[in-house]
Parts: structure tokens; sequence; C-alpha cells
């Protein structure tokens, strides 16, 4: 063991169990307070956000990082999303659509919303049918880069036989209809609004991007990216005394560190998110008295992103990580072996990782998708660490030292990869405990951490986002809206790549690419019955993994912190974090 992984460990041991409440705990401030939670609009002032991953736009069509997807939720929202226990609930609609009350065809293959009647945007326009349909029409555009199109997996088609009436057609049986206009990834536009910005046109649209008019509690003010959103309460909002706070500063940057201790410490903010800290030091900010963290387990994963492609700069910036039939050489030169990126795998110390990263928030995962357990796979184990059974299934494979610098090759080529993540403390010291465990297998890694800001953002001219993934490994963690990951898992279809041509959108950031997945994706599309999408849910899941699309690493829970004065928190696991935002209110007002 190495001086800095004994450093490491030696950290774990101080580590107290204070997290212990936070983990089992959602939110003093969401249970009901007698005096504070009604009145008029607006009553109790600003409230204070903080999001150390800052949002670069407010469309989170154009952009699949969370930071962007959360900070939108408060302004556009979708028909329907789903509540702190994963249960969905009609959001903009009478009722959520099922073939009991008739909104679902008994053949699967329409799904009918109905829009409550009233709705209006914030600048005072009806809420209609025709701003669904436009939804589509701008997410399934050609010419588009639609983060979310995966959402729109087997739509054939949405009509609008009236302005409250939405028609979903798929093109065969889907016995999970509520992908398209479901949950914080897929809200709705005001097609007004977004009228001149379709297709290749959409990123060009700043002024709709950075200020969306939205059906939401709040609105846009000012934006300025990778700072601050100032919002203030729309006074259209469809609810009588809500928001509860007149205005919001939504504060970007900075690092989880600081965050944390703006609420628990300081009080500077009301609610801090992604708290990505050891356990001492929530602990520690917890002593501040100003704060609780609250955490919850959803299906959000740390993981390895093996890029299938070659990242090399040689290729030009329009070839590199592309991955072209005709191109020779757009394969990536060893990560696509199976004793490589296994070995890889086997190196890792998942439960140093845990204990040094998130203590009770984490567990060891072998699994893009450990919950919910229906969908948990349990046919592989990975929470011991193997290093001298990597060594030997490299050495089985040929793959060696042949020049006696301690890196293998493998045709040649040196097992050197550029290993990348955003800027954070627990992801360094992932980065360095992870090349520490590489080197000792032959494998050199190069360690380049990027601000949140940038690596999540979605600029189509960054070279350092991680959907243009000009690297060989990128390191981060998602999840998605809901209990069913059939939309998540159709990320990883062949076609969802993201290229120059989308503007580097994408969904499939590793570039894997499989036809028997795609077949076997298709199949969970048209399958009804519960027990079986979950044995089709974990044998997609087996598939990523055991041809090496990632390396999963930690099953995170969320970590985040409100102000003790902050009243109607309710973590939500399943949807954005501020998906009940319109609830929150000042204790004591």
């Amino acid at each position: 063991m190495d001086l800095k992984i004994k450093k490491l460990w030696e950290k774990t041991m101080k580590y107290t169990a204070a997290l212990l409440g936070a983990v089992s705990t959602l939110a003093l401030g969401s249970m009901a307070v007698a005096d504070g939670h009604e009145g008029e609009r607006g009553r109790d002032g600003d409230v204070k956000i903080i999001y150390w991953q800052a949002p670069s736009i407010l469309n989170p069509f154009l952009s699949g990082g969370t930071k962007d997807v959360e900070s939108s939720s408060m302004i556009i929202e979708p028909l329907a999303r789903y509540d702190q226990d994963g249960v969905l609930t009609p959001w903009l609609v009478d009722e959520v659509p099922t073939v009991g009350n008739g909104g679902v065809s008994e053949d699967l293959t329409t799904i009918t919303w109905k829009i409550t009647e009233g709705i209006t945007w914030s600048d005072g326009t009806p809420f209609s049918s025709a701003d669904v349909k436009f939804t589509y029409e701008y997410c399934t555009h050609p010419e588009g880069g639609c983060a979310q199109l995966p959402k729109f997996d087997g739509v054939t088609s949405v009509e609008t036989p009236d302005s409250q009436t939405v028609v979903v057609t798929f093109g065969g049986p889907t016995p999970n209809p509520y992908g398209p206009f479901v949950g914080g990834e897929s809200p709705i536009l005001q097609a007004a609004q977004f009228a001149d910005c379709l297709g290749a046109k959409a990123p060009e649209c700043t002024a709709e991007n950075f200020g969306p008019i939205g059906t939401g509690p709040f609105k846009v003010v000012e934006f300025k990216p990778n700072d601050v959103i100032t919002m203030e309460a729309n006074e259209n909002y469809r609810f009588d005394g809500k928001p509860a706070f007149a205005s919001v500063t939504f504060k970007g940057g900075g690092d989880a560190t600081a965050a944390g201790r703006a609420v628990m410490e300081t009080g500077e903010f009301d609610y801090a998110w992604n708290l990505q800290l050891a356990p001492d030091v929530i602990a520690q900010m917890q002593e501040g008295g100003k704060g609780t963290p609250i955490a919850g387990f959803g299906p959000l994963v740390e993981r390895l992103m093996l890029n299938w492609t070659n990242p090399d700069p040689a290729l030009g910036p329009d070839e590199r990580s592309v991955k072209s039939d005709t191109m020779a050489g757009s394969e990536h030169p060893f990560l696509g072996d199976p004793a490589v990126y296994k070995a890889m795998s086997m190196a890792i110390d998942r439960p140093l990782l845990v204990e040094v990263g998130y203590g009770q928030a984490g567990k060891v995962t072998c699994n893009l998708v450990p919950a919910p357990a229906l969908y948990n796979s349990e046919s592989m184990t990975c929470d011991t660490q193997d290093i001298a059974g990597a060594n030997a299934m490299l050495d089985d494979a040929g793959i060696v030292d042949t020049d006696g610098d301690g890196i293998r090759e493998k045709d040649g080529v040196p097992l050197k990869v550029l290993y990348q993540t955003s800027t954070n403390a627990v992801r360094q010291d992932f980065q360095a405990l992870i090349k520490a465990w590489w080197a000792e297998i032959g494998i050199e890694a190069e360690l380049r951490n990027l601000s949140a800001s940038v690596f999540f953002g979605g600029d189509p001219g960054s070279p350092d986002t991680f959907q243009k993934f000009y690297a060989d490994i990128e390191m981060y963690a998602n999840t998605f809206n809901g209990t069913d990951p059939q939309a998540y898992l159709a990320n990883q279809l062949c076609d969802a790549a993201p290229r120059p041509d989308s503007q580097w959108q994408g969904s499939n950031i590793s570039r894997f690419c499989i036809p028997a997945y795609d077949e076997l994706h298709a199949k969970l599309t048209s399958t009804a019955d519960i027990e079986e999408r979950g044995k089709i849910g974990r044998e997609l899941n087996d598939m990523i993994v055991e041809n090496g699309g990632l390396i999963p690493l930690v099953h995170r829970g969320r970590l985040s912190a409100h102000a003790n004065s902050l009243g109607g928190v309710v973590l939500n696991v399943w949807d954005s974090e501020l998906w009940n935002v319109a609830d929150w209110y000042r204790i004591g007002n």
C-alpha cells in the first residue's frame, strides 16, 4: 500500500457516525409546520440555492447535465413527474393515463393525456396541447441534437384532437408509455417562444435557452451562465399562495465544501445540492447548527466510462471520438479488449472507494442500474480487489511490457490513458487511487480534472464536455427519473452516440455499440410482464458492463442540505431534487 493510499485509508478510520441520521432521514424541514406554510404568494422574500456545478443552460433538451435539468425544473415542467416515493404523479394533467382509466389503449399503442383546464404560461398565454406537440417536434427534429431523444423512442406521432388533449402513438405495443413528457428530463417548451429554434438552430437560440417561458412556480429574471440565475415568482402560477418565496437567487460554481458550509455553517444559503464530500466533513459541517443534511438512495451510480472510439488528437476535432465504419483507426486501440477492461475493473478496491468518498452514503456496485431492486443484477461480483488476477489476465492475453518501462503494450500501443472527470475533492481522491492501482497492472493514467460547469455543459464548441469525450476514460455519475430504466438503458443504443452532426449531443457517451443490445432493448419496449421486464433489464445491464461499456464503482446516495429555517423540503431521488420548490417556505414567517 503506497503512502497516498495509506493516508486515505487512515482518513476513513476517523469518520464519525453522524451521517447515519442524514442517510436515514429525508428532512426535518419536510414535516408540516403549523405556521408559515399558508398565505400570500411571495410572502417569504428570497430563497438562496447553491449548486456548485453551475448551470450553463436552462434547456434540458440541449444538455443532459443534472445541474441544467434541475435548475430548469423550477421554470418548465412535464405533464407528469415522480414523487419522493417514485410514484408517477399528474402535474399539468388531470390524471396519469392507464389502461384502467382508458387513457392507454388496450393494445398499448397509444396514450392520451388530458391537460388540466386553466393553466397558463408565465407570460399569461394559455398552455395547450399544441405546446406539447411542438416539444416532440423540437426534440425529434432530424437536424437537431436533442439530449433527451431516448424519451421519444418508438413514438410515431403526437396528435392534438383539441387544445386540452394529447395523443401519443407508438409504432407497436408499448407497456411503458411514460417516456415522452414525463419527469424533469422531458418538460414542455412554449411553442411560440421556440418556434424559430428547430433543428440546427436550436443551440443558437441563446435568449430562449437562457430564459425559457414556463408553467413552473418561478420565471427567469436574469441568467448568467456558469454563475447566477435570478428568478422571481410566477404571478400566473396555477396554485394560490404559491410559491411562498418572491424570488430565488440560484448560485452556481465553487465546490461542494463551500456549498455545504454556506448552508450548514454560515447560513448564507438555504439549499445546497450534491454534497459529494467525505462523511466526516459533512458531520463537522452539521455541527455548525445552521442546516441539516438530507440523503436517500435512488439509481445514482459513480462510474468510469470507457471510450470505444479513438480520441487521438491527430485525428482532428470532428474525427476523434467518432465511430466510423469507413474510417480505419476510429475504434479505440485497446479499451475494446476484454482482458484490458476486465483487468482495469479487477484492480479497483471498491470498498475503499466507498469509505474514502461516501461512507454510509455509498455502496459497492457492479451495475449501471442498482435500483429499483427489480433491475439490480446479482450476476456479477466486484467487491474484492484482485491485482494478481488482473495481471495474470493481461499476461494470458499477451498484453505485456516488452521494453521494461512498466507499461504494457497491445499490438505495439502502450496502455496509456487520459482519465478525466470534474473538479471535486472526492473525485480527485478516486483518480489518485485508481491511477495507483492501474500502475500496479502496467497501465499508466494521466489525470485531468475540469470545471463541472464546463465538463457537464452542452456547448458544442467546447473540447472539454463529457459528451465530446476527448479522452480515454471519464468518471461521473448520473441517474434517471422514475422507477423504470427503459429510457435510461436506451442511452446505450448504437445510434445515440454524440456526433459532430448532432452538435455533439447524444446519450451514448461511451459510443458502446452491440447490435444484440439494440435488439434486446427493442424487446424490453414491447414487454408488459413486470417480472420479464426486470429480467430483460438485468440482462441489458450485464451486457453493458461485461462488454466494457463502462465500469461501475459506487452506488451513491444523493446527499444535499437545507437550512433549518427552510420548510417544505422533500428529497426526491426519482426526479429533480427541486421538484416541489413551490411548496418551500420560511419556517416562522
